[in-house]
């Protein structure tokens, strides 16, 4: 049966606002680098006045929605459930989302009155970035805005982790994954941040249940969920709770298990500046892969260059023409 969506996305809705700063930044405003911090608006509004608001780069985000995205940019169909405001902010989400090609719940009229979340990504001189996240009316995400239908209409369903840090936001990830595995719908998740894990392990461990069929995490991550000292005990760990996953390792590339054999995927030797966003990226084009007719070993590819492209500029997201010359070169060199 041909489903009408490669990947469904459920996720955070958040306008990203990235910044350029030194690492004196985080001692003078108390921020712990290279994490993901929920912060209130009040604590938010203050950053942004220490920051150099004008050189800031503003684009529709949020983990899941920059990897679903992504799939779109690459040549899949893809929807994003989501929750915004009805504030300038969510205006702005749903037409960028929907400029990058992308399906979603989010209506003009039926937007409620609130705050749309945004995301404070604070870039240093070493590529790494560390977030401060207000999640405004986003931290309210519920099973309501889950489109049954277009899930169900699809081949992958793609959690985002950072869900689980509410109650409403896990029991949506409960229902979803309840919804997918009904359907015949495979469900991917990613752990989305170091934070997560080590603060919400128990709801990750509520969430996965049996097992996923797909886990996207960073070496970091299944470390700390393992309770692991070393990516080859991590790795063997992690069988028992995904039928496959894949394990990225910055610049040394990623490591992909496909249920029977593990697959090194080789980096593509580059030069960061900015590290926001290339797990997205490396999800999204992977997902794109294995939905398309690439295996594993072909889609792991495909992602780890794109997601080297990714973070030789500034921001999450690359050009059309990008996404066009990249593929190209992938079918060049037979990936």
């Amino acid at each position: 049966m041909t489903k009408k969506y490669d990947v469904y996305g459920i996720g955070n809705a958040l306008v990203d606002i990235e910044f350029k700063v030194q690492d004196e930044f985080f001692i003078q405003n108390e921020i712990e680098k290279g994490f993901m911090t929920l912060v209130d608006e009040e604590r938010q509004n203050k950053l942004m006045k220490a920051i150099n608001a004008a050189e800031a780069k503003k684009q529709c985000g949020g983990s899941a929605a920059n990897s679903i995205i992504a799939v779109s940019q690459f040549g899949g169909k893809s929807y994003y459930s989501c929750k915004v405001a009805n504030d300038e902010l969510g205006q702005f989400f749903m037409k960028d989302l929907r400029a990058a090609g992308v399906d979603t719940n989010l209506q003009e009229a039926t937007l409620e009155d609130g705050i749309t979340g945004k995301c404070l990504v604070m870039v240093t001189p070493d590529a790494e970035r560390t977030m401060n996240t207000f999640l405004g009316i986003t931290q309210n995400y519920s099973t309501a805005e889950i489109n049954e239908y277009a899930l169900k209409d699809s081949k992958y369903i793609y959690i985002e982790g950072y869900l689980v840090t509410s109650d409403n936001g896990r029991e949506a990830m409960l229902t979803a994954k309840k919804m997918a595995e009904a359907a015949g719908v495979k469900v991917a998740l990613t752990f989305s941040d170091p934070s997560m894990v080590k603060y919400f392990k128990s709801g990750f461990d509520q969430v996965i249940g049996a097992s996923v069929d797909l886990l996207f995490c960073n070496e970091e991550e299944a470390m700390l969920y393992t309770e692991k000292a070393t990516i080859k005990e991590a790795r063997e760990e992690l069988k028992k709770v995904a039928k496959a996953f894949v394990i990225t390792q910055g610049k040394n590339g990623a490591l992909i298990y496909d249920g029977d054999t593990f697959i090194d995927i080789e980096p593509y030797p580059v030069t960061a500046i900015d590290s926001n966003g290339a797990g997205d990226m490396f999800a999204g084009a992977f997902l794109y892969g294995i939905t398309n007719g690439h295996s594993y070993a072909q889609a792991g590819k495909i992602a780890s260059l794109a997601s080297s492209k990714v973070v030789t500029q500034f921001g999450p997201r690359l050009e059309w023409h990008e996404v066009k010359e990249l593929l190209q070169k992938a079918t060049a060199t037979n990936v």
